[in-house]
């Protein structure tokens, strides 16, 4: 209980702050690996290298998918208990 006295909850307007951040950041990375995408193969001719590239490239975009995922199923649960709370 001492530890609970000591929690300090975010308000609503903290939560919206993190929630457009982390939207900006996402766009930000995608656009990064979009980025990326179109120069990485520029003046490379190695085949080897080239598919390298795009794997690891399809790898980050995969985790970024999975991240974006993420957060859209924990933010679903907040605007559900955000909707429960005024339907009470």
């Amino acid at each position: 209980s001492h530890i609970m006295s000591e929690y300090v909850r975010m308000t609503d307007t903290e939560r919206d702050q993190i929630d457009q951040d982390a939207q900006i950041f996402m766009r930000t990375c995608a656009d990064a690996i979009h980025q990326l995408r179109t120069e990485a193969h520029k003046g490379v001719q190695s085949t080897q290298v080239k598919e390298h590239r795009t794997a690891v490239l399809d790898f980050i975009e995969d985790y970024l998918k999975r991240v974006c995922k993420l957060y859209s199923e924990q933010r679903a649960i907040r605007v559900k208990r955000v909707v429960d709370k005024k339907r009470l």
